[in-house]
């Protein structure tokens, strides 16, 4: 039986990427993951998990999180840093 552990290091994102994502998409973490895990691996999908990112920052930003805005932007620079197809010509850099 494989723990929530396991499916998180047969992802190529951490905890807080997953967490990020089902925060976006109202998810649990399981199907998070499992999102995140098809996603980062589609030509499309890492900019579609970056883009969630700035959502979810904006949305903490909207109700004044200002502490949980700032954790999901180094979760973004994170993101970026190790997925840099997350960022195309056309997006800019965000944040």
């Amino acid at each position: 039986m494989l723990t929530f552990e396991d499916c998180i290091a047969l992802t190529d994102l951490t905890e807080d990427e997953i967490a990020a994502i089902a925060e976006h998409e109202h998810l649990p973490a399981i199907v998070a993951a499992e999102l995140g895990n098809y996603l980062v691996h589609d030509s499309a999908g890492c900019p579609a998990i970056r883009r969630m990112i700035l959502d979810d920052i904006d949305s903490a930003r909207a109700r004044g999180d200002t502490r949980h805005a700032l954790a999901l932007k180094l979760v973004l620079k994170h993101f970026v840093e190790t997925h840099p197809d997350a960022v195309s010509a056309t997006t800019g850099t965000g944040a």
